[in-house]
């Protein structure tokens, strides 16, 4: 009797993350203590990086998992994460519910795919569980714009030093009101001069870069609200050589002309060009279409920004390119993502019906074709 309650009961697995820094959660345990209510049975990594601790899950009625044994789990309870599973050919038969980042064409999209496809496996990507009106159910724009826009202030800090001065490795805060502190200190207590462009401002990510910049000090006419009546008429955009700090938060889904490039920074008089620090929070960098091409690679919360060519004798410019921003401040960013993905969860078990869940394997049959075209399979 036991087994058939236990393959019949709806299932989730946490898995822990195993990228570097990485402190956030698809699920907090609040909101597996409202699945465990409502019958589920939760499954959940011990992980020493994760905000919240085990005993945290296991008070709720979750149950403890050795690190990284999702792969042993039983083929049918679905195994849910956040950020990219680690590099393998290893074929995939869960349900699996994290963001791959493999729709989009970005480096070794085929590779992922192709590994469901040899598994049998079902990926439902958060990145595209959107609701009736195509919004996404859950996301993390708010707290990556906020994020974004601290670490670009307090590299833009660093270099104001002087001495070719790099911002060094960056750290979670335990709440927004310490990670505000440190961006005003790291200032000398005031940001009144500085100017900062927020491109995408009108959406989640751009409303938390502007609520950072307004929460350190910076003048309201300081803040350049950007969106998509500003950059119709389509870049590059002289505009951004204007100010200290540009932060771009455009949710890339097309090809569009680039808002900065490498040529127009060597091409600018560097004694009046401004930009010293640009930050990338869409991190589109392994995409063909990035608008913003002037670097290669993604930073790191151990090395959070990359200098910029810009040519001899110009001032000097960095990008943070980190593509977990959010981890930044783990603990209020896993809470709002976890609360607003929480009432799709509850759906999963009905997941052949439910229409943000039947769209999001809709896709994935559609992408995993393209993949298997791509790979010649």
């Amino acid at each position: 009797m036991s087994t058939t309650t236990e393959t019949t009961r709806p299932a989730l697995w946490l898995r822990c993350e195993t990228k570097e820094f990485e402190r956030r959660t698809a699920l907090t345990p609040a909101a597996a203590k409202t699945l465990v209510e409502s019958g589920f049975d939760i499954f959940v990594e011990r992980d020493e990086q994760r905000i919240f601790d085990d005993v945290e899950y296991e008070r709720v009625g979750c149950t403890l998992k050795e690190n990284n044994s999702w792969p042993s789990a039983p083929a049918h309870i679905p195994i849910i994460g956040l950020k990219e599973l680690p590099a393998s050919t290893s074929p995939l038969p869960h349900t699996h519910i994290y963001f791959a980042h493999c729709y989009k064409r970005q480096a070794g999209w085929a590779d992922v795919l192709a590994r469901f496809h040899a598994g049998g496996g079902t990926l439902y990507d958060l990145e595209f569980l959107t609701d009736a009106r195509g919004r996404r159910v859950a996301a993390f724009g708010f707290h990556a714009g906020f994020a974004g826009a601290a670490a670009g202030t307090l590299a833009f800090a660093e270099q104001a030093r002087g001495n070719n001065s790099r911002l060094g490795p960056l750290r979670s805060f335990d709440t927004e009101h310490d990670l505000v502190s440190a961006v005003k200190a790291s200032l000398g207590g005031s940001a009144k001069n500085v100017k900062a462009l927020v491109i995408g401002a009108l959406g989640r990510c751009g409303h938390g870069a502007v609520d950072l910049f307004r929460k350190i000090g910076l003048d309201e006419d300081n803040i350049v609200k950007w969106d998509l009546d500003e950059t119709a008429k389509g870049g590059p955009f002289p505009e951004i050589l204007d100010v200290d700090i540009f932060v771009n938060c455009v949710y890339l889904s097309t090809s569009i002309p680039p808002f900065l490039t490498i040529a127009q920074l060597q091409a600018a008089d560097a004694t009046t060009r401004r930009l010293r620090v640009v930050v990338d929070v869409s991190c589109d960098t392994a995409n063909p279409h990035n608008p913003i091409p002037i670097y290669k690679v993604n930073t790191t919360f151990s090395r959070p920004t990359v200098d910029v060519d810009v040519g001899v004798g110009s001032p000097e410019l960095t990008v943070v390119s980190i593509d977990h921003l959010p981890t930044l401040l783990p603990r209020e960013a896993s809470e709002q993502f976890s609360n607003d993905l929480l009432p799709s969860l509850l759906e999963f078990p009905r997941r052949k019906e439910e229409r943000v869940w039947v769209n999001a394997e809709k896709l994935f049959r559609e992408k995993m074709l393209e993949a298997m075209s791509e790979k010649g399979l």
